[in-house]
């Protein structure tokens, strides 16, 4: 239930602020007065998207605040999912700063507007005088048939079915594509895949190969480079092992008197154990390192194949080949696989359009299920509401293509008169007609859906006298179980039992005020002979006032 709602700086207001009846709250007002600038301020605050007409003055923030009572909601899991700490009492703000930058916040939380658009459906509902307009839309067809239903499960269920076929039909598309596309080019890429299947392709191949191919290329500046290092170490005379060993000797020979000529020798020891196998390495490497031309050749062919298929394949580098190969070949895998994995996906897609048509009938039973007691219930609304001989018939027939809303094509046939075939409501009902069948519906579904809240924005247009006092007893009978505000243009509408507030305009800007109980006989009375009141309106309005 809306509490209260203020608004500061947002089009004609600068600041105002409402306290609700928790039943009917009536508006009226002059037209031009602010009654649309009020409904568009509520708007915004429930998610609505920020035309850049908010702001009244510039330099400041538009803010619009509204604290709702929304014990006994089932809302806790609605807070708890969103993480946002549940109260019984709520306050909602939106905030547009000078720069059109948007916040909103539920509580102290700030949230998107996808969050606060979730909540507000859950709390109020606005119709507004172009919704009437909203009954030529299929999808609101159906998903009154559907609230109607209670068909929310129902709904959840067909809708992930057909999320999962819709996918399968995507993957289908995408397989044949490529596999299409895969076909055009198999014989190259067969041809490919056995060209980089001979070549015999090793991890790491091309460095190994590089360094031997240049060890070979440099193996008689090696050799007399090992050379070189083998004399000087070997030399029987002047090598370096010879010298060190005979040191080595000559101070372990004076290790009894000059101990650190023991130790000495014995580090020397190790040096000349090093430095023979240094010496023994030199030779075994001399000997591997030979100038094999034949070998030479043999690697200088290898990398010329590998630099080959790099260039062939646009390849960054030889893992980038590889890569690349491993690519081709599940290619290749997949052309030989295609026909089993097509076979089996298209499995999959049979198996979910049965799921989903299932889904689909369960829907059309729920929805033809309510459709009786539907058109019962429109067409003695609509005796009530002065059309004696009306007909709605809700019309459901099941179509071959799966949709968002299922398999139905749902319409509102309708005649105001019995010797005129019923066709469809949006087509042939004028503009009270169409009024009234809209407060019909719009009744039953808020009655369902347990809304606390609903808005009438004038949807009693094209309708007057007799009818107009119908209709607000409906509202009026609205308003005992859940909290209506009505914005109304007509007195007996206006005079039902409720608190009544009229927008006005001073000084250029929009304002509204709760009435006493005099100043509603002469809102009434204005509404029924203009600015100019008279005895006689004033008269009338106690009567519609009781």
């Amino acid at each position: 239930m809306l509490k209260s709602l203020a608004i500061e700086n947002y089009a004609l207001i600068d600041s105002l602020r409402v306290e609700w009846d928790e039943h009917l709250n009536i508006i009226t007002g002059e037209t031009g007065a602010g009654k649309s600038i009020l409904l568009g301020a509520l708007g915004l605050l429930l998610g609505a998207k920020n035309e850049g007409q908010a702001l009244k003055d510039t330099t400041r923030n538009c803010v619009v605040e509204a604290t709702f009572n929304i014990a006994g909601l089932d809302l806790e899991n609605f807070f708890e999912e969103n993480d946002i700490d549940y109260e019984a009492e709520i306050t909602i703000r939106r905030v547009i700063t000078p720069a059109g930058k948007s916040r909103a916040f539920i509580g102290d939380v700030p949230v998107q507007l996808v969050t606060l658009k979730e909540l507000s459906s859950k709390i109020i509902d606005i119709h507004s005088q172009h919704q009437n307009l909203v009954i030529s839309s299929e999808e609101f067809r159906i998903t009154t048939l559907d609230t109607l239903a209670s068909s929310g499960e129902l709904v959840d269920d067909y809708t992930e079915r057909l999320a999962t076929l819709s996918a399968l039909r995507s993957e289908l598309r995408r397989m044949e594509a490529d596999m299409e596309a895969a076909r055009r080019d198999e014989e190259w890429l067969r041809y490919t895949v056995e060209e980089l299947r001979a070549a015999k392709l090793k991890l790491g191949e091309q460095a190994e190969t590089e360094q031997l191919l240049a060890t070979l290329e440099s193996a008689d500046r090696i050799g007399e480079a090992l050379t070189t290092l083998r004399n000087t170490l070997d030399d029987e005379e002047l090598g370096a092992t010879t010298m060190l060993a005979r040191s080595e000797r000559e101070l372990e020979g004076i290790g009894d008197r000059y101990p650190a000529g023991a130790a000495l020798a014995e580090r020397l020891r190790s040096v000349v154990t090093e430095l023979k196998d240094i010496s023994a390495t030199a030779a075994d490497e001399a000997e591997r390192i030979d100038a094999d031309p034949e070998k030479l050749q043999t690697l200088s062919d290898r990398l010329n194949t590998i630099y080959s298929l790099e260039m062939k394949h646009r390849a960054e580098s030889y893992d980038d080949l590889l890569a690349k190969a491993e690519i081709f070949e599940s290619k290749l895998a997949a052309i030989d696989n295609s026909d089993t994995a097509i076979k089996e996906l298209r499995a999959k897609i049979d198996t979910a359009e049965t799921e989903c048509r299932a889904a689909a009938q369960r829907l059309h039973e729920a929805r033809k299920g309510v459709a009786h007691d539907f058109e019962q219930h429109v067409a003695t609304m609509l005796r009530t509401l002065g059309m004696e001989d009306a007909e709605f018939i809700v019309e459901i027939n099941s179509i071959e293509q799966f949709t968002p809303l299922g398999t139905d094509g749902v319409s509102f046939l309708f005649t105001a008169n019995r010797t005129t075939r019923p066709g469809a409501v949006e087509r042939i009902a004028s503009g009270g007609e169409l009024s009234r069948i809209m407060l019909a519906i719009k009744a039953l579904l808020a009655e369902k859906r347990q809304l606390p809240t609903v808005i009438f924005d004038e949807i009693d247009t094209g309708v007057s006298g007799r009818i107009a006092d119908a209709m607000g007893d409906i509202i009026a009978r609205l308003a005992l179980s859940m909290q209506i505000v009505d914005i109304t243009h007509l007195p007996q509408v206006a005079s039902k039992q409720g608190t009544h507030f009229v927008v006005f305009k001073e000084a250029g800007l929009s304002n509204i005020r709760r009435l006493t109980k005099t100043e509603r006989v002469d809102e009434i009375a204005k509404m029924l002979s203009g600015s100019a009141i008279t005895e006689a309106a004033r008269k009338q309005a106690k009567i519609l006032l009781g």
